[in-house]
């Protein structure tokens, strides 16, 4: 299973105390470390260590830019998909009136669900739900669509086929982009990894320095725990804090509702 698929079995919170609490003991095992070595050994350099945080600190910092905008990439294009999704399934509702009844009011019952279904999906995060109950209507309206090509006015029925199939398409690009298209594991393993490692460097540099805790440690771990758990939200398809904003579905939810 993958690592970012194991994350989002834990709600935001979990994620954050439970990074926190492993940089944090990072830190400390390498300030006893060091504590260790200068007390059972007579020769202690401290001069390569400095250089050697400062290099795993900046490999780190491209790590979480790269990281960083590889989930942000992907959340504003799911804002561009919503936007080209409300523009299909507004479409389709307008050439389902051009259709005999009573395929009209079936095929608007349907979009009106598929809206529904929509909205929940990103409100309550139940994806499972969603994806398979958005399958079942897009079945209900190739249907519709099948019936219109099987019937006169080629030009007509044309467009409304044509709307389905872009309704679908646009379905399988937000599946792949929210759900599929996500930060790689071994990208998450590589992050956690150079940050536990610079947290033990830092730990190791402050314990040869002195033998009291430092709380510029906390603050390090408290601001990359921030960062990280940011990209944790920004990769999740749903139930973060960041959540691409349902204004332009909700707005065409009104208006097919008002709609006969």
């Amino acid at each position: 299973m993958e690592i970012n698929t194991i994350l989002d079995f834990f709600p935001l919170w979990v994620v954050f105390l439970i990074t926190i609490a492993v940089f944090v003991l990072s830190i400390e095992v390498g300030h006893r470390l060091a504590r260790y070595q200068r007390d059972h050994s007579r020769e202690v350099n401290e001069a390569p260590v400095g250089p050697m945080v400062g290099a795993i600190l900046g490999l780190l910092a491209f790590m979480l830019a790269f990281t960083f905008g590889f989930a942000a990439g992907r959340f504003e294009e799911r804002k561009q998909i919503l936007l080209n999704e409300v523009n299909v399934i507004r479409t389709a509702f307008l050439r389902a009136g051009l259709q005999p009844e009573p395929r009209t009011t079936e095929s608007r019952a349907l979009l009106r669900e598929y809206i529904d279904v929509r909205l929940i999906a990103a409100q309550d995060g139940k994806l499972s739900e969603a994806l398979a109950r958005s399958e079942q209507l897009q079945a209900g309206l190739w249907v519709q669509a099948k019936a219109a090509a099987e019937k006169g006015r080629p030009p007509i029925n044309s467009l409304f086929i044509t709307s389905i199939t872009d309704l679908i398409e646009v379905h399988s690009r937000r599946v792949t982009v929210a759900i599929r298209n996500r930060v790689p594991g071994i990208v998450w393993i590589v992050l956690y990894t150079l940050v536990i490692l610079a947290m033990l460097a830092i730990g190791y540099q402050a314990g040869l320095a002195s033998a009291k805790r430092s709380l510029t440690g906390i603050t390090l771990v408290l601001a990359f725990t921030a960062v990280i758990t940011m990209i944790a939200d920004l990769d999740r398809p749903g139930g973060g804090l960041l959540r691409v904003n349902q204004q332009g579905m909700t707005e065409l939810k009104e208006y097919v509702s008002a709609t006969n």
